[in-house]
């Protein structure tokens, strides 16, 4: 039987365009700020901590909660993921382009992402892996 696993989702919007970001290793594919919900950790605080490591950006805020559904990541791993998906936006000017890491709680060594954006209504967003572009039609700014 499957697991199940607590996460959440963060599409960091800003002037009409989510962040988005690749790993070094183009099979990671098109990603958002995402993550494992710690144990106990309210949903709307473990999506702005997962976007405020992911992204490095400063003046991150949550705007709403867009809504939760199961995703099952199999054959990557036989779990089942129950995601909380939460808007945020930037209240600072960010840049275009710009790369971050993500530090796996120290657990092994940092991911570099290199984050970028792309139009809300952009046909790109489609290519999300593993389901993360679900609820994106819920973002009527």
């Amino acid at each position: 039987m499957k697991k199940t696993v607590q996460k959440v989702v963060a599409f960091v919007v800003h002037e009409g365009r989510v962040a988005v970001f690749r790993q070094d290793d183009d099979d990671s594919g098109l990603q958002v700020p995402a993550g494992t919900l710690r144990a106990g950790e309210d949903p709307e605080v473990g999506a702005l901590r997962e976007a405020q490591e992911e992204t490095s950006l400063a003046g991150l805020r949550v705007v709403e909660h867009l809504g939760r559904y199961q995703w099952d990541i199999s054959p990557i791993r036989e779990e089942i993921q129950d995601r909380y998906v939460f808007l945020l936006t930037v209240d600072e000017q960010p840049p275009e382009r710009w790369d971050s890491f993500e530090m796996h709680d120290g657990q092994r060594p940092p991911t570099p992402l290199h984050f970028y954006w792309l139009p809300l209504n952009g046909p790109e967003l489609g290519e999300l892996v593993v389901g993360q572009g679900t609820l994106l039609d819920k973002i009527t700014a």
